[in-house]
This record gives C-alpha cells, structure tokens and sequence, in this order.
C-alpha cells in the first residue's frame, strides 16, 4: 500500500512541476500577436447608442422614443396634445418642482427616477442648452441638501433624477469625442481579448477559459489540458452543384467543439473581409473531407463518449481532424419534423446533460476509480491570468490614454464646461479640501459614463456579443481604470484579490497621469457661455428627427397625473404664478379629454 502511494506522490509531483514549468514558459514566450487594425468599426448609430445609455433594460419603453416618420392621423393629434406639455416643462420653476416633488415620495423608486430622468432627456433633447441649464440647478439643489453633508459622496451612486440627467448629458455630449478617438482602440481591445481567450482551450459548457484575466473564469479542473493548435482550410459551398469558394485559413484547437470551430470560422471570416458570413453560426454545418469523401462533424452524434448519463461534446480531436485538414461551410440541412432546437445548447438542461473539458463529478467512478482524478490546484494556473494581461496590455494602456490623453492639448468641451462648473460650486461652498474636487469629477465622468462605456462595448457597436466571460474580463480592466482615478493608496498583500493584483504595479503610473490630466483640464482655458451654447444648440440640430418627443411627453405625464396632487402642493410652496398652476391644469383637461375620446 505504502509502495503505491509513494508512487502516485511522484506521479503527482511531476505533473505539478511539469504544470508549473509550462506556466512559466507560456508566460516568458507570450507574444501579443494579437490584431492590430481592423476594417471598418461597426458604430451604432447615435439615436441607438443613446437609448441603450437612456434606457439600458431596453424593452417596449426604449422602442417607443425613437421616431416613426409613418405616423398615423391619432398620434398627430395626440402631438397637439403633448405640445401644451412641452411647453409646459420649458418652465424652469415648474420643472424643478415636478422633479422635487416625485423625488419626495416613498413609492418613487430608483427606477422610477432614472425613467423620469431619460424621459426628460429625450423631452428636452431639442432644447440641450435649456436642459443644461435645469441639470445644473437640479445639482446646485442636490449639493445644498442636508444629507450631502459628506462632500466626497456626491454623485457616487445614481440614486436621483439629476444623477441619471447627467449620465445621460456626458453621454450626448461625448458620443463625438467617443467615435473619433475611444471607440477604435476599445473595439480592439475587445476584439484582442476575444482573440486571446480563443487561443487556449475554453470549455463549452461553462465557457471556463485558460487565458482569462478573472479569476473566478479560470479553466484549472480540466482533466487534461494536452491539446494542439491546428490551421484548417475552410471552403464555403457556393452555388448548388457543390461549387466552393477559395480557402480561409482558420485556426483551431485540437480541443474545440463543433460548434466553438463554427464560431472561429465565422469570427475569421469577418475579421479578414470585413463583414459578417451571410449566414449565423446555428444555420451552417460544417464537414470534414478526407479522401475526396466528406464526414459531418456535430456537436453531438452517435460516436460520442458518454460517461453515466452525461455525454461528452465532440471535439476536433474526437474526429481526429489534422492540421491542415479541408472544412466545408454549407447551409444546414433542415430535417422534418421541423424541431425549434437547432442546437444542443438549446437544451433547458444543457449544463446537465453534456460537458466537455471539465469532467463530470460521478461519484460512483471516483470511489471506484480515484487515481483517474488528477489533483488541480488553482493556484497553479494564475500566470494564466499574467498572460492574458500581457498580450492585451498595450490595447489597455492605448484605451485609457485615448480617454485622458488630450488630442492637441484640449480636452471635449463638455469636460472643460462641466469641471469648471464643479470648480466654480467648490468655490462659493468655500471647499477647500482639493480631494473633494478631484473625487466630484471622478464621479462625475470616468464613473458615471466611461465605466458604462468600458464594461458595456454593446453600448457603442452593433452585432458585439457580450458574454459573461468578457464581461468579466472587462470588469477587471474597468476596475483599474477606476483605480487610476483613486486618492488612496491601497495596501495589498498575497490574500488580495487577483483583479487587483493584477494591474498593482501599474496603477502608480496611471494616477499620475491622471492627476496630469485634471491639471491640464483645469488649466486650459474656458469655454465661454456662448461658445458652450452653440455646442449643445448644433447638438440638438443634428439630432432633432432622432427622437420621439411626444411618446416621452407622453410617459411623463403619466407621472404629472399619478403625483398631481403633490406637484402642485410643491408649486404652492414655491409660491408659483397662478397663470403656471392653469398651464398645468389645463394639461391635465386636455390629456383627461383625449383618455374619454378614446374610450368612446
């Protein structure tokens, strides 16, 4: 017994340092051969890049506020309508007290405030310089109240409308500043971490990868991480008399399933033509041709290993596909009955039923068996995360640049014009803590809108998956952008998380870039008053078909009727004109009048 059990230790000795050998290779000989250019980057549009900024869930809300030139004779007249509101709400003491007034209300919830606030945003997206203009007295307001007694906690989270108001401000006015010099280098720093992911084994059914920069995303359980890279020639049938193109050198891992080759092929094809294949990865299939004969390869068949009652994927190697083996792309072939899973993945209990690197636990083969369960140990595969940042870390430290660098010495209007204003309100509360004013502005820019850029890149361009894996990966290199932006030093030891870790050394450098950057903005010279206006005003104009005011009138005046009461009881406390309380009585006739036209 004693014998046997010397013998697995130095077996499980040499596999350890054998594991830990290969890390320290990969991580000395890791070169970043990753993309360096692409075609031409797929942008959303700005009213689609705005409604995903405004209204991030999506969903009938957000369909509604983009403009439909088709409009029928009803939603004519129902304009009429809306247009006494518009005006309405172009009333600064009204606005201010509507706003006030539903902020006041136990069951006005955070949600309910930011809708309120995207809903204004849309209203008033005609007239920026007037919603400028409420945005900052909506701020002046939220600085004055007793519960910000803690300067340095302003606009740390979204929790009123004039926090919403101003995400969705530095997003209008900074969409141009994005396009022209951020949006290159995030799209490829996306497309180098998709691509860096890809180049080691990603498990299918967890997507668990080996090159990750998340921790909790690394592949470490796999039983057997041997596996080759392969080049495949790719052919696409083109025609019906089995024509086919000329060949797309792909490539792959012994360790891909079908249907992760499907999504290389599809990925490569788009990146060297740049376009998408004319068909989706779920309606192609794909052959193996060996000996002028073709093998279909799927996901699942026949010949696959099943263990208990999970079965195992098919992989490249399971075929026993070489380098330098002959793919066919044709479409799907359609099977009657018509099923509506065309997929395995489709399977409610996909996660269940199949796996593919990561062995399934069954107990009854480890009892049996235990010496088939090699030992993994996490810790030993962290360099992969080293790796990882290394190949992507010149896109990382070009993305951040491009946010804080400055093209020709001057920061975006929008920057200038909104951290002078900070700077001015710092003044006349006599704020004489430099940090409080450094943390306003980190708040207000780098956390409220370039963290929602850096994590959500579907924000920004069409056709862009973000899966749960990159969106971890993003999260990691948004947490250092945050980091940058920090006072305090953080004092890390080996129990740290390794998102932090990370990029530790690095940050040093990056604060001192950014407290340049502050310096710079602060520095540069003013935006007048009148300069800033023609902005927004040519803002407004560019935009001015975008949006469907009257809907958003529409929805906020659902909230002008659900708290009437309350509005007006708020306009009496300001001791509003009597003419503005008929305005708004008179909306609510007009809106009363065309609800009993419509039920009649």
């Amino acid at each position: 017994m004693s014998e046997r059990m010397n013998e697995r230790l130095e077996e499980l000795e040499c596999e350890i340092r054998s594991e830990i050998r290969q890390g320290f290779v990969d991580l000395q000989t890791e070169n970043s051969d990753l993309i360096q250019n692409v075609g031409a980057i797929p942008f959303l549009d700005y009213k689609h890049f705005a409604l995903k900024i405004f209204f991030p869930e999506g969903g009938p809300l957000a369909n509604m506020m983009i403009k439909d030139i088709s409009q029928v004779a009803v939603k004519i007249e129902v304009d009429e309508k809306c247009q006494v509101f518009s005006a309405l709400i172009r009333d600064q003491t009204f606005l201010t007290c509507f706003v006030h007034a539903l902020e006041e209300q136990k069951n006005f919830s955070i949600k309910d405030k930011c809708v309120v606030a995207s809903l204004l945003t849309v209203a008033l997206h005609g007239d920026l310089p007037y919603l400028t203009q409420l945005m900052e007295d909506l701020l002046q307001n939220l600085m004055d109240q007793p519960s910000n007694a803690q300067p340095k906690l302003l606009l740390r989270r979204t929790e009123s409308i004039v926090e919403k108001l101003l995400t969705n401000w530095m997003s209008i006015c900074l969409y141009g500043f994005l396009r022209e010099s951020v949006g290159q280098p995030l799209f490829l720093l996306v497309s180098a971490l998709t691509q860096q992911i890809s180049k080691g084994p990603v498990d299918a059914v967890t997507e668990k990868a080996l090159y990750t920069l998340n921790e909790d995303w690394l592949l470490w359980q796999a039983q057997d991480f041997n596996f080759s890279p392969l080049k495949l020639n790719v052919l696409f049938a083109v025609g019906t008399e089995g024509e086919v193109s000329e060949s797309l050198e792909v490539n792959a891992l012994t360790c891909d399933t079908i249907e992760q080759v499907k999504e290389k092929i599809l990925q490569t094809f788009q990146r060297k033509f740049g376009f998408p294949y004319t068909q989706q990865q779920r309606e192609i299939d794909i052959e193996y041709e060996k000996g002028g004969r073709y093998t279909p390869l799927e996901e699942v068949d026949g010949s696959s290993e099943v263990q208990g009652e999970v079965t195992m994927l098919n992989t490249l190697k399971h075929y026993q596909v070489p380098d330098g083996a002959s793919i066919k792309v044709m479409t799907k072939k359609l099977h009657a009955p018509l099923s509506p899973q065309t997929s395995v993945k489709d399977d409610q209990n996909f996660s269940t039923k199949y796996f593919h690197l990561i062995d399934p636990d069954i107990d009854k083969d480890e009892s049996n068996h235990p010496e088939r369960k090699k030992l993994k140990l996490k810790e030993i595969y962290l360099t992969k995360l080293l790796s990882t940042k290394v190949a992507v870390h010149s896109f990382v430290e070009n993305l951040f640049r491009s946010i804080w660098g400055m093209p020709n010495n001057k920061a975006p209007s929008a920057v200038k014009y909104f951290f002078d204003f900070l700077d001015a309100q710092a003044e006349k509360k006599k704020v004489t803590d430099p940090d409080v004013v450094h943390i306003w502005k980190t708040n207000s820019l780098p956390l409220r809108f370039w963290i929602n850029i850096l994590k959500n890149p579907n924000f920004v361009f069409s056709d862009l998956e973000k899966t749960p894996h990159l969106d971890a990966c993003l999260s990691v290199i948004a947490q250092a952008f945050m980091d940058s932006f920090s006072l305090t030093d953080q004092q890390l030891g080996k129990h740290a998380p390794t998102n932090k870790l990370l990029y530790a050394k690095d940050i040093p450098q990056y604060k001192q870039e950014v407290k340049m950057y502050y310096k710079l903005v602060k520095d540069q010279l003013s935006v007048s008053s009148q300069e800033f206006k023609t902005f927004l005003q040519d803002e407004s104009k560019k935009h001015e078909s975008e949006f469907n005011e009257s809907a958003a009138l529409r929805e906020l005046y659902k909230y002008m009727d659900r708290y009437f009461s309350e509005i007006t009881e708020k306009l009496n406390q300001r001791d509003a004109s009597s003419k503005l309380k008929e305005e708004m009585n008179r909306v609510k006739e007009l809106f009363d009048d065309m609800k009993k036209s419509s039920w009649t």
